[in-house]
């Protein structure tokens, strides 16, 4: 019998799994809500006009009811929005794009409460078009702190979170510089969503242990969010699969999603839905072992 004080061998958070609402495609909002409650899903990642586009005609024109509508849906389903994605390119070179993409970021992070979220989420974009050595510069590293202090000083006015996520072939594309720009903009309406996969790149994967490691030891706490997809190397190259199908690790996430934050997310990414049971068997297996 358990001592009153003694926590039971068994007794851990459960692993919070949640799904991108587009990995689903385009659906009615009905049948959307159902396939995610299928799945047990709890949360999702809402990029509103990947799923809705006939409710979004163009990113700033979101509106305080379609927000109201569908946080409300989601809320009556039991399915929190634990990301308002935002996928737009914070650093684009053109000033007119540029503008409109941080002013989409601000209408969400003012409609955030009335869909439910708290956080809104992107990656950093590109100074060019797609691939480019330029975003590997000082000047693009810079671009994206200007870019993040408007961000983060909008959210602070309106209670939001700013979440940025690093990715390979973007100017935030390791740790080291997600804790540099922690460091620049010293305030708690930033965190870090992690996608260890997007860390990884052909020069690195031999020491993904180590690459893990760091991504965890220098973010710790500042991470709000865990993204999980797999990655394999094919050809050179890094291919994107659903997690159980590819070469990452997911031993030490898990680890430290069950003990260092208990409860924190984690959002399935990059998975077709043929591939999701699978998936979702494969993580909570882990999850009982680690």
């Amino acid at each position: 019998m358990t001592k009153m004080n003694q926590r039971p061998s068994a007794s851990y958070p459960p692993l919070h799994l949640g799904v991108r609402a587009h990995d689903f495609g385009v659906l009615p909002l009905e049948e959307l809500l159902a396939r995610v409650k299928h799945y047990g899903f709890t949360h999702v990642q809402l990029a509103v006009r990947k799923s809705f586009p006939d409710s979004v005609p163009n990113m700033t024109g979101l509106s305080p009811g379609t927000a109201h509508y569908l946080g409300n849906a989601f809320r009556q389903a039991g399915i929190h929005i634990t990301v308002l994605g935002c996928y737009v390119n914070i650093i684009a070179p053109d000033p007119v794009q540029r503008a409109e993409a941080l002013d989409s970021f601000a209408a969400h992070l003012r409609l955030a409460r009335d869909f439910g979220a708290s956080l809104v989420g992107t990656e950093t974009g590109s100074v060019g078009a797609g691939y480019t050595k330029d975003n590997f510069t000082v000047e693009a590293y810079q671009a994206v702190v200007r870019a993040v202090r408007i961000m983060v000083a909008e959210a602070e006015r309106f209670g939001a979170t700013v979440g940025i996520e690093a990715g390979q072939n973007h100017p935030l594309h390791s740790a080291p510089l997600a804790r540099k720009l922690l460091e620049a903009i010293p305030s708690n309406n930033l965190q870090i969503i992690l996608d260890c996969a997007n860390l990884m790149s052909p020069d690195n994967s031999t020491r993904q242990a180590e690459v893990v490691a760091e991504a965890l030891n220098l973010l710790g706490n500042r991470i709000a969010v865990v993204h999980l997809k797999d990655y394999k190397l094919d050809n050179g190259k890094i291919v994107i699969v659903p997690p159980g199908q590819g070469e990452l690790d997911f031993k030490p996430i898990l680890r430290y999603m069950k003990y260092e934050r208990p409860h924190i997310h984690g959002i399935l990414e990059s998975t077709p839905e043929s591939h999701m049971a699978d998936s979702i068997a494969y993580l909570k297996q882990l999850y009982e072992e680690v």
